[in-house]
């Protein structure tokens, strides 16, 4: 399980939008969570002082809705009933349902870290994306003057919101991402329906984990260099908001309603991420960490990919993907290994060879290859060279030019040694080469041997 430290939710003028009365009661209301922050670090009476402050915190968020909704109506702000409806959801849903968490379990501290993450994330969430529309200062009143098709204007959305929350100028890497693994990746997935309709979305995002805690755990004010607990559920909210930002910007996608919620382990992820029904697969890098939004409309449903979460869940799914996450991170490393090959054939015979002892990871071609070791670094590349479009040498040709990459070891996997295409690459400095034609145990001798003159 994550370590939890010392918190305190960060006031920042980007919060404010403007209006006296309503930016004063957003300093409230954080003023109130880190008295709960406080609260929960006491030993003596902490479970008075929390159930007491758990009390303060739903009065003054019950008032703050009456009065953030009321001046809206007297500027016939226009999603007045979309703003409604969310804090409605809030006050009659989530808030009573954390509360009754709260008194089932006599204040537990896993419980009070729960509503604490979920508060702050709804308040970070909701305060950068639903509030600061209200005077238009973020993308809420570009709504108009998106143009071209969607993939487009998700782009253009994403990048936008991104910065209108947490300034950070964020860059599109790619728009055809292939589900390549994030070195420490946050997996989250997030259904979308039209009961009604048989109408179904499924949406991936996917964290590198600095990035949640160079956002949402710096507003929170959190030391941890890791998800913990607290951090976890305050991103869940935040990026639930974050997409239902994006969606609000489409039309045809306000009637989808969310429907379930989870958290995935990679193996979990690639297993639900289907290539054929992508319809969006952005990848971005905004300075401070990767991310990825990917949309998919599944023909079918696909269940049983994880639990989903819900209140009376949440906690122990939470729990139990930090624990999984840790004793993961506490084993043994194995070395990574990328092997990158356009036969499916060879890939998934060269997985079934070497996974026992290394960590495998695939691309079937040198662009998502560069994705691959961009996102997730390996120690060693077994680099195709005779694939179509961008072969072996024009792939280690574009990882050398970046000086981050400059000494990444690569092997050539080759069906046939030619003397000149080994001078032409020289330069590139490969480790050596691999004839495909080795029987599979001299292949798997060599990568041994490899390793261990890099360990000697």
């Amino acid at each position: 399980m994550g370590t939890q430290t010392d918190a305190k939710f960060v006031w920042q003028e980007d919060f404010e939008i403007g209006v006296e009365t309503i930016d004063k009661e957003h300093k409230r209301l954080f003023q109130i969570i880190n008295k709960l922050f406080a609260f929960k670090e006491e030993d003596k009476n902490s479970q008075w002082a929390c159930q007491e402050g758990v009390k303060f915190f739903k009065a003054h968020a019950v008032r703050h809705f009456e009065d953030e909704e009321a001046y809206m109506a007297s500027i016939d702000y226009d999603g007045l009933e979309k703003h409604r409806q969310i804090h409605k959801s809030f006050r009659e849903n989530t808030l009573p349902a954390l509360e009754r968490e709260l008194n089932e379990t006599d204040y537990a501290p896993d419980a009070v870290n729960h509503f604490l993450g979920v508060c702050a994330g709804w308040l970070i969430g909701h305060t950068l994306t639903e509030d600061l529309s209200i005077t238009g200062k973020n993308s809420g009143k570009r709504e108009k003057l998106l143009a071209g098709d969607e993939l487009t204007a998700t782009k253009k959305v994403i990048i936008q919101l991104v910065f209108d929350m947490f300034h950070l100028e964020s860059h599109l890497i790619s728009d055809v991402y292939g589900g390549e693994k994030f070195g420490h990746g946050f997996y989250y997935r997030l259904v979308y329906e039209i009961p009604q309709e048989e109408k179904r979305q499924e949406i991936f995002l996917i964290f590198e984990e600095k990035l949640l805690i160079n956002t949402v755990g710096r507003i929170m004010g959190l030391q941890s260099n890791k998800l913990d607990t607290m951090l976890t559920h305050a991103a869940r909210f935040t990026a639930r908001q974050f997409v239902g930002r994006i969606m609000k910007q489409f039309p045809e996608l306000e009637p989808y309603e969310l429907t379930e919620e989870n958290i995935l382990s990679y193996d979990q992820f690639q297993e639900a991420f289907e290539k054929d029904d992508l319809q969006i697969s952005l990848l971005f890098d905004t300075g401070a960490g990767y991310f990825s939004y990917c949309v998919v409309a599944p023909q079918v449903a696909q269940d049983d990919i994880a639990p989903a979460i819900g209140v009376e869940n949440a906690m122990a799914e939470v729990e139990k993907y930090l624990m999984e996450r840790d004793a993961q991170d506490a084993g043994e490393h194995k070395p990574k290994v990328l092997i990158v090959d356009d036969s499916a054939t060879i890939r998934e015979s060269m997985k079934q060879l070497l996974s026992e002892d290394y960590d495998v990871a695939l691309a079937e071609s040198g662009v998502a290859a560069i994705r691959t070791i961009t996102l997730d670094e390996p120690d060693l590349v077994l680099l195709d060279y005779e694939m179509p479009v961008c072969d072996g040498k024009q792939t280690l040709e574009m990882l050398r030019s970046d000086e981050a990459f400059a000494d990444t070891p690569v092997i050539f996997l080759t069906g046939k040694r030619e003397t000149q295409s080994m001078i032409e690459v020289m330069p590139l400095k490969p480790e050596g080469y691999l004839l495909k034609s080795l029987k599979p145990m001299e292949i798997k001798k060599e990568i041994d041997a490899f390793f261990e003159r890099k360990n000697a």
